[in-house]
């Protein structure tokens, strides 16, 4: 029986049948158990040109499909000119080599297609460095069905067949990449967690949602900062950060950062965890949602989830429902406000509700503000140049070779201003815990 060749796991220019199992009860399944996959498939490059369902209490343990399906299967590819099958299911290595010889027609699982996109889309080096740690922890146990034309010679105890020798020799190698990678991934993140550390005295909002939600759409409305924007899944995979002036309040550092998906591989997670350092130390999450998606609720769920992994849930976090020019149906809007009372509803691309997202942003952080008077000597242009920069000036005065500049100012600049030897006239700081206790100027407005 002739094998499916599996020297790439690619999907580009492949006319795919798409496969799901859906198992009774399953948490976050989609209203349509194939949209996000087609959308995956055709971000990965291949043509979709039929699919097949099944509902089973469990898996089938050798091929995950019944067997009735898998020969309905067979007679579909054969119909259909098929040259792979997509399942979105994860699948073992022994499901995926039984399919592979039942239908003689390559199979791939979601993890793979997922894989393969962010491996097309890694711009940066520290990207493909974790695009590339993923795959290889996912391709490790799975080296034997890759290597399964040599595998079927001879071999046993002192006489072991080349495929055998070939096999164990590839899996030395990979084991050798995988500790090379996670030693340079490891590197990167301690550079990543140093150099996000030490922007200190800024306030720092992190952009996270489901893939396709329009982060980047909202990144470029709010900051003009020219983010690559395209409608698939996956078009930023590489943390891009730009400065937000927000009128009225002050200026901040603004992340748009990779999405979410349901199901997300733990691989991918871990590996991206340095790209995902922005999110970890922000002070504020916004948290986009594609409002005009049946399936908004599920993908809330599947953010909050990665959020969990990363240790972030309890961030404060502001609830963004985007796309509300493109809802069909308002009833989706108004079940989303319900369940999100203090969500902000916006049309990035509509450049609609700006206004009270950056209102709600300003409110969010505002906690960590305080209002108060800095003395600083006239000739400090340096600690001059720190307050204009990251705090909201009122105004000032000149006495005696002394700038008195009343002006709104992030608790975490405190530091730093006493660093430059500015002095506060309203408020006695409290260096341990970088904040100031109120002589009437923390959260409102200064003493005439």
């Amino acid at each position: 029986m002739a094998e499916p060749r599996r020297n790439e796991l690619t999907v580009r220019r492949e006319r795919a049948v798409l496969v799901s199992v859906i198992k009774p009860g399953r948490h976050n399944q989609p209203h349509d158990p194939f949209g996000e996959l087609h959308g995956l498939a055709t971000t990965a490059g291949a043509t979709v040109v039929g699919s097949l369902v099944q509902r089973r209490q469990h898996p089938d343990a050798g091929s995950y499909l019944g067997h009735g399906k898998v020969e309905e299967l067979k007679s579909l590819i054969g119909q259909l000119e098929a040259d792979v099958v997509i399942f979105d299911n994860e699948l073992t290595p022994g499901q995926i080599r039984n399919l592979e010889l039942a239908i003689e027609t390559k199979v791939l699982d979601r993890t793979e297609v997922i894989l393969d996109i962010f491996a097309s889309r890694a711009r940066t080096n520290e990207a493909r460095l974790q695009v590339e740690l993923a795959q290889l922890e996912y391709a490790l146990p799975r080296l034997k069905r890759l290597w399964a034309h040599l595998s079927r010679m001879e071999g046993g105890i002192g006489m072991r067949g080349p495929g055998e020798q070939q096999l164990e020799e590839d899996r030395r190698i990979v084991d050798r990449k995988i500790v090379e990678l996670r030693r340079k991934i490891k590197q990167v993140q301690s550079r990543k967690e140093r150099e996000v550390g030490s922007r200190t005295g800024e306030h720092r909002v992190a952009i996270v949602g489901y893939t396709n939600a329009g982060k980047s759409t909202l990144m470029n409305a709010l900051t003009g900062a020219g983010v690559f924007v395209e409608d698939k899944l996956f078009a930023t995979l590489d943390t891009r950060t730009r400065r937000w002036k927000i009128e009225n309040f002050g200026q901040i550092l603004l992340s748009d950062t990779v999405g979410f998906i349901r199901d997300l591989p733990h691989s991918l997670v871990a590996s991206f965890k340095a790209t995902l350092e922005e999110v970890r130390q922000a002070d504020l999450l916004l948290h986009v949602v594609d409002a005009s998606s049946e399936s908004a609720a599920e993908q809330i769920d599947a953010v909050n989830q990665v959020l969990d992994e990363l240790g972030c849930r309890a961030k404060p976090t502001v609830i963004v429902l985007n796309k509300i020019d493109q809802i069909a149906d308002r009833s989706l809007l108004d079940v989303l406000r319900a369940a999100h009372p203090e969500a902000v509803s916006i049309s990035a691309k509509g450049r609609i509700g700006l206004v009270e997202l950056q209102r709600a942003v300003a409110d969010a952080l505002a906690h960590e503000f305080i209002d108060t008077e800095v003395e600083v000597a006239a000739g400090n242009g340096k600690l001059l140049a720190y307050l204009k920069a990251h705090g909201i000036e009122h105004s000032r005065q000149y006495e005696n070779g002394v700038v008195i500049m009343r002006c709104r100012l992030p608790r975490q600049c405190i530091g730093q201003v006493l660093r430059l030897h500015g002095v506060f006239r309203n408020g006695v700081v409290d260096c341990d815990n970088n904040r100031a206790e109120e002589s009437a100027t923390i959260g409102g407005e200064l003493p005439a």
